[in-house]
């Protein structure tokens, strides 16, 4: 639940919620870090040692990145683990080329449509059985590591396994966020036995700020999965234990299911923004809508307007909003439906749909521009660059919160909650099929500049990804903002476009522009004049990871300031 406080506390000045530097801009939190041979930038410190320890050890930038992501679904399970989906794009300096992988599960085969109607349901719940998934990550790994890897995978997954069966403290908003899922999630088998600790009156609570966490049922499965391979996941004692549990709960992923999964490798795409080569992956996942936004922004000189001007976030809320149309309407997955891609994020057609922003009014009803012819996410993001130029833009999910709360005894891990995402009506792109991909939220990103790699990113957090995403390519490219500064900004996110998962009616009435304090007053009420709801919202705006090639030799490095992340190197 948001926090909503009177649009006058944005009038706060820039300086009113940082430290005064001598150097940078007034919002930044600290500097870039520097470092001549490697960075990891995760959004947890333990995390980030683990990759720069294997990466001293001979690993890869990819090894680094399965082991600091292993870690996470242990220290962040408020955000991800192994009952979630992955999405990876590497740079591999050997071949000079970007390779993209989806790593996302597929809908039970034995759930169907008519299941969710006969029940009488509108919506996939948020939480329990029916909005389970097969979960991608561990055959994600695998892929990646098949043709990246270094080191055995059971040496990624060690660190991971230690620190599972020893403990490690838990980190402040990690702690926040564990806080606000048990009390919703206990209620489903394994979760409270699995994810929470004796508090002082009896009751189990989650660990606080601090406090040792331990879980030896993670550790075992890691375990199997690192002696046992990819298989020891998909079919075998973990898969059987999987499908009791959900035949005993009354859910539909079975042994079947998790044996025919796989993902799949995927060409990434992009679009160039003055100079600068943004590429994204493909749908089932939203990374176009930041194509598409920057398409549509392109005409615009953002920098004479000025960082916080009323103009530079009128015409970002309003691109986004054209976006976000087409976003709702024709992104699914591509088994069961073609998405228009190369038309949507190409500059002729933003050309036309850019005639549709207006520089004075606010739009309350956006169409898309693309007819098909038949937002609250938790997220990690890590990005790691190792001192051969490979570079890896990884990220991993359970969506909402900590996922379904569906936790199998013995096994250490919670199951998303993806298929929320599905739309439960017939005809539309993104519509419940059995063995379907939802929509997705997670998207990593990556820049190239003249056919070499420049910048290797993400921006966590549902639908405010391709927004953050869009928002530091504007504050590097356009406001000369460096690596850090780029992410610190005070963010802007819409709120109430059309919804993809069909949970929310169409936008009738231009939604809600949530801007974080550190917009002058001036700016607040230019927006409002122009009939935007400007409202401050607690806690919406993502987390931020970014790797930059520095072109005097080695990297950059920058960690989400709002998050418990470091960026680090040697």
């Amino acid at each position: 639940m948001r926090l909503l406080f009177t649009a006058v506390l944005l009038s706060l000045p820039l300086t009113a919620m940082c430290a005064d530097r001598i150097t940078g801009k007034p919002f930044a939190t600290r500097s870039e870090v520097y470092a001549p041979h490697a960075i990891a930038a995760t959004s947890h410190p333990l995390a980030t040692q683990i990759a720069l320890d294997v990466m001293k050890s001979g690993g890869s930038a990819v090894d680094a990145a399965i082991a600091a992501n292993a870690a996470l679904g242990l220290m962040e399970p408020t955000g991800n683990g192994i009952g979630g989906d992955l999405f990876a794009i590497v740079w591999d300096p050997k071949t000079k080329k970007l390779y993209g992988y989806n790593g996302s599960g597929r809908s039970p085969k034995s759930l169907t449509l008519a299941e969710f109607q006969r029940r009488g349901l509108k919506d996939v719940p948020a939480h329990g059985p029916l909005p389970v998934t097969v979960p991608g990550t561990v055959d994600a790994w695998f892929a990646l590591h098949g043709r990246f890897g270094r080191k055995p995978i059971a040496d990624d997954l060690a660190p991971a396994i230690r620190y599972a069966r020893e403990g490690h403290p838990v980190h402040e908003v990690i702690a926040y966020y564990w806080g606000r899922s048990v009390p919703t999630l206990s209620k489903w088998p394994g979760f409270a036995e699995q994810f929470t600790v004796d508090g002082a009156d009896g009751k189990r609570r989650a660990p606080r700020t601090g406090e040792m966490w331990k879980n030896p049922n993670l550790a075992s499965t890691l375990q199997k999965i690192a002696d046992g391979g990819r298989d020891a996941f998909y079919k075998g004692d973990i898969a059987r234990t999987i499908d009791a549990y959900f035949k005993a709960n009354g859910g539909f992923l079975s042994y079947e299911d998790m044996a025919a999964h796989t993902g799949e490798w995927v060409e990434p795409v992009s679009t160039n923004y003055r100079g600068i080569d943004v590429w994204e992956l493909p749908p089932n996942g939203q990374g176009i809508a930041a194509l598409q936004i920057l398409n549509l922004l392109e005409p615009y000189d953002l920098k004479s307007y000025g960082f916080g001007s009323p103009e530079h976030v009128h015409l970002f809320t309003e691109a986004k909003k054209l976006a976000f149309a087409d976003r709702a309407a024709s992104y699914a997955d591509p088994d069961f439906y073609k998405t228009p891609t190369a038309k949507l994020i190409s500059k002729p057609y933003a050309r036309e749909r850019g005639k549709l922003i207006s520089m004075d009014k606010a739009a309350n009803a956006v169409e898309p521009g693309v007819i098909p012819q038949l937002n609250e996410g938790d997220t990690i993001y890590l990005t790691v660059a190792d001192a051969d130029g490979m570079m890896v833009s990884l990220i991993q999910s359970n969506y909402r919160g900590m996922g379904s709360g569906m936790a199998p005894p013995g096994l250490g891990f919670i199951f998303q909650d993806r298929g929320e995402q599905f739309v439960l009506k017939e005809g539309h792109p993104n519509s419940f099929a059995p063995g379907k991909r939802p929509f997705h939220t997670i998207i990593p990103a990556f820049a190239t500049k003249d056919g070499k790699p420049w910048l290797s990113f993400g921006v966590m957090g549902g639908a405010m990804q391709p927004q953050g995403h869009a928002q530091i390519i504007l504050n590097l490219v356009d406001f000369g903002m460096n690596l850090q500064e780029a992410g610190d900004a005070p963010r802007i996110q819409h709120d109430g476009s059309t919804d993809p998962a069909g949970q929310a009616t169409a936008m009738a009435d231009g939604g809600e522009l949530d801007l974080e304090s550190g917009f002058p007053y001036e700016t607040v009420r230019a927006l409002m004049r122009k009939g935007h709801s400007v409202r401050f919202a607690d806690g919406p705006y993502g987390g931020y990871q970014a790797i930059m090639v520095n072109p005097n030799g080695g990297y950059i490095g920058a960690s989400e300031s709002r998050k418990d992340g470091q960026a680090a190197g040697y």
